[in-house]
């Protein structure tokens, strides 16, 4: 078996081309700008009566989409920008993009809610972007727009992560979910959830991260942003895992947020309000640069 492929995770944001019949679905001609097609995917998405099918529908859509890493702009002496990509996105910014799109009713919401989710209480600085995948999950539990899916069999980890020297060390402690479990209890999954796969490197959190879904004949599948295949792919869950060699996943599931009386969306300050749509930026990679 090939070793596995460890990732550092990194976090960009992207909007990428639809694939024509996804594109033609949604209602959207492939080579409109970014915002347009992400447009009229809410858009398109807004009859689908839960999130997890939004998402589902959304992702499904944005299959095919290219790979592209080191796209957000900022660092420890450098200003952040807010970025909004149309032509590609690693595996977290394709979570961010999906889960923003599918909780936001136009794009006006879409931009605040893809702020809330890529930092920490919607403030644009690269110390407030979730640069792990640990503190990303919190910190989307916390303003409600996620909640922890876990199962029977869970244990605690311990993790200590040092990426960057200007975020110092950080440790803290995850409910983690052992592989087996994970891909015995399918019953207990759902289409959208979003799941991380947890790094055995000492000094990150996890490696990967991608959305749930199932094939037509209920095939358990990963839907994400793969490095190694240079596209948004379905693939076989059991066999990714087995190929990377996974020992623990952590799961999110999206909250309906007009069922919630506790999400927090941030709006920017007056001075952060303009997206930028970049084609090319040398960026600073976050702790998530994915390789897989």
């Amino acid at each position: 078996m090939a070793a596995p492929v460890d990732l550092l995770l990194s976090r960009r944001h992207a909007l990428q081309c639809l694939a024509g019949g996804a594109a033609w679905l949604a209602g959207v001609a492939p080579g409109v700008a970014g915002e347009a097609r992400i447009a009229g995917l809410i858009d398109a998405a807004k009859a689908l009566p839960t999130v997890g099918q939004r998402i589902d529908f959304i992702a499904g859509a944005l299959r095919g989409a290219k790979y592209r890493a080191y796209t957000l702009i900022g660092g420890p002496k450098r200003p952040e920008k807010f970025v909004v990509r149309e032509d590609g996105f690693d595996c977290v910014t394709f979570c961010e993009t999906v889960l923003a799109a599918a909780i936001s009713r136009d794009i006006g919401e879409f931009e605040t809610s893809l702020r809330t989710i890529r930092y920490h209480n919607g403030i644009v600085t690269w110390r407030e972007r979730n640069h792990y995948f640990f503190e990303w999950s919190q910190h989307n539990i916390d303003n409600g727009l996620c909640r922890a899916v876990t199962m029977d069999g869970a244990v605690n980890l311990e993790k200590s992560v040092y990426w960057h020297r200007a975020l110092g060390r950080r440790r803290f402690s995850m409910t983690v979910i052992p592989r087996a479990t994970f891909l015995t209890n399918k019953a207990q999954l759902a289409s959208g959830d979003i799941i991380g796969f947890v790094t055995q490197r000492p000094n990150l959190d996890y490696f990967h991260i991608g959305f749930v879904a199932f094939g037509t004949d209920g095939e358990l599948l990963l839907r994400h942003a793969s490095r190694s295949r240079h596209r948004v792919v379905d693939e076989r869950m059991e066999r990714f895992a087995a190929k990377n060699r996974v020992r623990y996943v952590t799961l999110l599931r999206a909250r309906e947020r007009d069922d919630c009386d506790d999400v927090r969306l941030f709006v920017p300050a007056l001075a952060e309000t303009a997206a930028l749509s970049v084609h090319a930026a040398a960026a600073l990679p976050s702790a998530f640069t994915s390789a897989v």
